[in-house]
């Protein structure tokens, strides 16, 4: 069985990050988004949050599944038994750091391979943190995240 994980903070997912889980779904057997828990960040939404966010918006998509992690991406992916991590791109700049972490989690472990995914350009303007930036402001989602999800942005903001 073809397994990956594609990783991520996810706060909030956007658009651009269900194209690349829907993408990268039809090229492997099972798909794993790996939601981080990073103890360091603030995120808006807590871990649970952002993996019900997900499920909502991946439901169509029978072989993903969505779960939380925290420390190393390689021991995370080893724990859901995959070998492949895929990355989505939006940017050169975020090639360059993807670039740097896929040889750190191959020296770490040389069974992984990273599998880069450009994101589709109509969405590669679209960040999570922009998303957040915007909804501070009242701005208009539309287009930027799924539908599903705009109202629950919306109220952290209110």
């Amino acid at each position: 069985m073809r397994i990956a994980v594609y990783p991520g903070s996810f706060d909030p997912i956007t658009n651009g990050h269900l194209d690349v889980i829907e993408r990268a779904s039809r090229l492997y057997d099972k798909l794993v988004v790996g939601v981080l828990n990073n103890s360091n960040k603030k995120p808006l939404f807590s871990a649970e949050e952002r993996v019900d966010m997900i499920q909502r918006v991946t439901g169509h998509l029978e072989n993903v599944e969505v779960d939380t992690f925290t420390g190393l991406l390689v021991d995370f992916a080893k724990s859901k038994g995959a070998n492949v991590i895929v990355k989505g791109l939006r940017t050169v700049a975020d090639f360059e750091y993807e670039f740097q972490m896929a040889l750190l989690n191959k020296s770490l472990n040389p069974e992984y391979e990273t599998m880069f995914m450009m994101t589709n350009t109509k969405y590669s303007y679209i960040s999570s943190s922009m998303v957040k930036e915007l909804a501070g402001f009242k701005g208009n989602l539309t287009g930027l995240v799924p539908c599903e999800i705009i109202e629950q942005i919306k109220e952290k903001y209110e």
